[in-house]
């Protein structure tokens, strides 16, 4: 078989400037731009940008730019797989060998999307000297657009896919001090803030990656030899913070596809970590002291999926000031996608610093729906139990400290170490002892069963 190649040379104008070659965005924000070129006649090209040193625009670029996007999951509850050749990727370019070619990509007067994803870590401010190898990728970024700047031609429309809060907002901040630093002049920085939109994103979607184990037998179905397969779930969400304008230029709406524009991110950010995040928070130690390994076999268990519903549907959507119908819907498919039959997605993996995950995805629920009922949510409560009681076995995963203070102190030490939950929890003693003491004299399943009001 030979490499997955194009069968002529036709590309699209490249608009859009992508820094990362990773899974994620190539089995989203692609896939999305791809979608646009096949559904809506649009001509949306991308250039991608290699942001390390060591990566993989080379392969990609003996391949054309093309590769092949594998969904699975469930619809409905209906098992679908889709399967998609992307071919919006124009070339790939890496900077540090190729400086000049990345540079010549500002003086593209076609180019006016830039997207991101270096990871939570890669928007960074760091005080330097301007030197495009040791810099940061905002540094790198603060070049391009001075080069573009110097060229005389308008901004660019920034999407930045990295999962912080206010994403667009910290990268317009960091460029703007880089700007600072490195002398770039006052007109500079009005331009940066007067022709470039810099908008806040959540993006949701579980890519999985290259099937390492199904590569080969894929290949051979396909006819060709492809390096970079990306599975992902079927479910996709992005929303994005920024002027409804802008809908009209990337018209994704038309082309079927889950993208809010919107003038606040916040509520869906808030939706996504008390919802689904917040669910997988509130299971995570029930199951793990049950022996669940899998998301999906907790959601086809009995006690624990009904114990999960109550929570979702009666502790945590009614703390949510958005649509309740929404709200439902989303939630709908968060058990979509916690069933998925082609995801093996571990407990084992989320334990990973279930403290400070609770503090931020469950606590500020507990805390809402008490203020607004008067009463303490049961299912929600019980998961603190639930965790402290996972926290005291061998199979907890946390800073060693955390663990080894949960451990040894009693549940009224740990409810009022403010240090663990910025909080004092004290409140919730006489609720969490008595779980603990179902837990202890119930067992585990029993324990959840009262907890979510079933005989």
């Amino acid at each position: 078989m030979e490499l997955l190649k194009r069968i002529n040379n036709e590309k699209h104008t490249e608009r859009v400037l992508q820094f990362g070659e990773g899974n994620f965005l190539r089995g989203f924000v692609d896939w999305m731009f791809d979608r646009l070129n096949k559904d809506c006649s649009g001509d949306f090209g991308v250039v991608v940008v290699q942001p390390l040193p060591v990566g993989r625009v080379d392969g990609l670029n003996a391949q054309d730019g093309l590769y092949t996007l594998c969904l699975r999951g469930l619809i409905n509850g209906v098992k679908a797989e889709e399967e998609h050749t992307i071919d919006c990727i124009t070339r790939g370019i890496n900077p540090y060998e190729n400086t000049n070619e990345f540079f010549e990509c500002a003086e593209n007067p076609d180019l006016r999307y830039i997207v991101s994803n270096t990871t939570e870590a890669g928007i960074e401010y760091r005080k330097e000297k301007c030197d495009f190898r040791t810099t940061t990728f905002p540094g790198r970024l603060t070049m391009f657009l001075k080069a573009r700047y110097d060229a005389g031609l308008g901004g660019f429309l920034l999407l930045p896919c990295e999962l912080i809060d206010k994403n667009g907002d910290c990268l317009k901040e960091c460029v703007l001090k880089y700007a600072a630093d490195w002398n770039y002049g006052k007109d500079f920085a009005r331009w940066i803030n007067e022709e470039n939109v810099f908008t806040n994103t959540l993006v949701d979607r579980i890519v999985t990656g290259y099937p390492r184990d199904t590569a080969d037998e894929m290949c051979r179905k396909y006819g060709y030899i492809d390096n970079f397969i990306v599975t992902a779930e079927i479910f996709h969400l992005w929303v994005i913070e920024g002027s409804k304008k802008y809908a009209d230029e990337l018209p994704f709406d038309r082309a079927g596809l889950n993208v809010i524009w919107t003038n606040d991110v916040t509520p869906y950010k808030k939706r996504k970590v008390r919802i689904l995040n917040g669910a997988h928070t509130a299971l995570v130690s029930p199951a793990m002291l049950m022996g669940i390994e899998t998301v999906r076999e907790a959601l086809d268990h009995e006690v624990l999926s009904a114990y999960i519903k109550k929570a979702v549907f009666e502790e945590i959507i009614p703390t949510i000031n958005m649509s309740e119908n929404e709200l439902a819907g989303f939630a709908y498919d968060v058990f979509d996608r916690f069933r998925n039959p082609f995801l093996n997605h571990l407990w084992s993996s989320i334990a990973l610093n279930s403290v400070s995950k609770f503090r931020v995805r469950i606590l500020p629920g507990i805390k809402d729906y008490t203020d607004k009922f008067g009463t303490l949510p049961r299912c929600l409560v019980f998961s603190l139990a639930a965790l402290i009681v996972f926290y005291k076995t061998e199979n907890a995963n946390d800073d060693p400290a955390v663990i080894d203070f949960i451990k040894k102190a009693q549940v009224a030490e740990i409810l009022s170490n403010t240090d663990l939950w910025d909080t004092d929890l004290t409140y919730l003693l006489e609720s969490v002892e008595e779980d603990i003491k179902s837990i202890e004299n119930n067992g585990i399943s029993a324990a959840v069963k009262l907890a979510a009001g079933r005989k």
